[in-house]
């Protein structure tokens, strides 16, 4: 026996719709949009497409447009992270300013790395043939920087979703 589907239909003009948090709602066979009344969801359904799509109500949110896929889903810009759209599951920088922020910033620190590492290795050539330690150093420093400088390439090449209007 299934337990999630209802006993029996529901009365004429109406429908009945699962929210994601399991409980069932029943509204107009005409609605659009739903809202769920538990105080810990309060989420709205969206019932225009065949799948009803979810969107949670939440101040600072706002419709952002994928770059790769160029679905419609709702991301919070306060915390100002990466958006992964949950249509294709890819990442995007949400407004192009994140991303270039953080390209510099990686940039900056490579570049501080690789030559912290080209100056510890020309201050200290002639010590590394009596200290084998030394080259763990050098190692450690230009494999840092590298690692820096590949992940600011990361940020310059990601693509960059638009906002469209906040909710």
């Amino acid at each position: 026996m299934d337990l999630t589907q209802p006993i029996k239909g529901p009365p004429p003009g109406k429908k009945y719709v699962r929210c994601p948090c399991n409980c069932l709602l029943i509204c107009r066979s005409t609605a659009q949009r739903i809202a769920c009344p538990r105080p810990n969801c309060q989420r709205i359904i969206n019932l225009t497409s065949y799948l009803p799509t979810v969107t949670v109500r939440s101040p600072g949110s706002s419709r952002v447009q994928c770059a790769h896929c160029n679905e419609i889903f709702v991301f919070s810009l306060s915390n100002r992270a990466l958006a992964r759209c949950p249509h294709c599951r890819r990442v995007s920088s949400v407004g192009p300013e994140y991303a270039r922020t953080r390209a510099v910033i990686y940039m900056i620190i490579g570049i501080i790395f690789l030559g912290a590492g080209i100056g510890v290795t020309v201050a200290t050539y002639e010590l590394a043939s009596k200290s084998g330690g030394i080259y763990v150093v050098w190692i450690g420093a230009f494999i840092t920087g590298l690692c820096m400088l590949i992940r600011s390439m990361f940020y310059c090449a990601m693509r960059v979703s638009k906002v469209l209007g906040t909710s």
